[in-house]
């Protein structure tokens, strides 16, 4: 169960944050500010805490606080974005981090290791990452050091297509996993419980479950249902402006 969530306002720059799909167009900046309102609302009806932190303008990205860092039961991990615009903002993440994490349980991805947290999947215990454009195979060595250090497990998981390891997998407990695309056939996720996110819909593989409800875009009535139809609490809540970064529900916070 999740106790404390840590999210960043977006600032008024993000409507220069980093895209693969310009042809969705540039984010709405109050549109998005409301729909982040929205958001923290939907994870306090969770049950969470929510720390909620000033906006960076210096940083059009930061508001997806979840790639900053990687915050376990038992160490925090402050990572190293691979993304050059955004490798500033782990920064200004470890002063509240320090907040929940004493001192000597806080760990540093060190150059030239890159990780972003958007390519670590928590299952219990064990932490997926994904090697992707942002995630190298220095920072996937020193993460699964440091987990290793902390009893914790690591393995890695080949990307092919997506951004980030969460853009397509996403686990909602009870041995249960959202798929889609190229995650469906992987050796990882085949014996497990799966809710197969159908290609039409590929986006909302980014849901966040958080105490036994599951959080799910707006505008995915499939998958929706398909979670309801696992036994699953839904909230729905609308992430189209955060879509337009590369950006979903996981994204947008810290979850502990």
């Amino acid at each position: 169960m999740f106790k404390n969530v840590i999210v960043r306002k977006p600032a008024k720059s993000m409507v220069d944050g980093i895209t693969s799909a310009p042809e969705l167009g540039k984010p709405d900046y109050e549109l998005a500010v409301k729909q982040h309102d929205a958001y923290i609302e939907a994870l306090k009806q969770c049950g969470v805490e929510v720390t909620e932190l000033e906006a960076l303008e210096e940083y059009p990205d930061a508001c997806f606080v979840e790639d900053d860092a990687v915050l376990t039961r038992k160490c925090a991990i402050i990572t190293n974005p691979g993304a050059a615009s955004r490798n500033g903002e782990k920064e200004h993440i470890v002063e509240v981090v320090r907040k929940f994490y004493d001192e000597d349980k806080i760990a540093y991805i060190q150059s030239p290791g890159t990780l972003e947290g958007g390519d670590v999947m928590m299952v219990g215990d064990h932490f997926y990452v994904g090697r992707s454009a942002r995630t190298n195979e220095e920072g996937i060595r020193q993460f699964i050091e440091i987990l290793e250090s902390y009893g914790l497990t690591g393995s890695e998981v080949t990307l092919e297509k997506v951004l980030h390891l969460k853009t397509g997998v996403n686990y909602l407990e009870n041995n249960t996993f959202l798929v889609a695309g190229e995650f469906i056939e992987k050796e990882e996720f085949k014996n497990a419980r799966q809710i197969i996110i159908p290609d039409d819909e590929a986006y909302a593989a980014n849901c966040i479950w958080v105490n036994d409800k599951v959080i799910v875009p707006t505008g995915y009535p499939k998958v929706a249902q398909a979670i309801r139809d696992a036994g699953y609490e839904v909230i729905t809540t609308d992430t189209s402006e955060y879509r337009k970064l590369d950006g979903g529900l996981s994204c947008l916070s810290l979850r502990f």
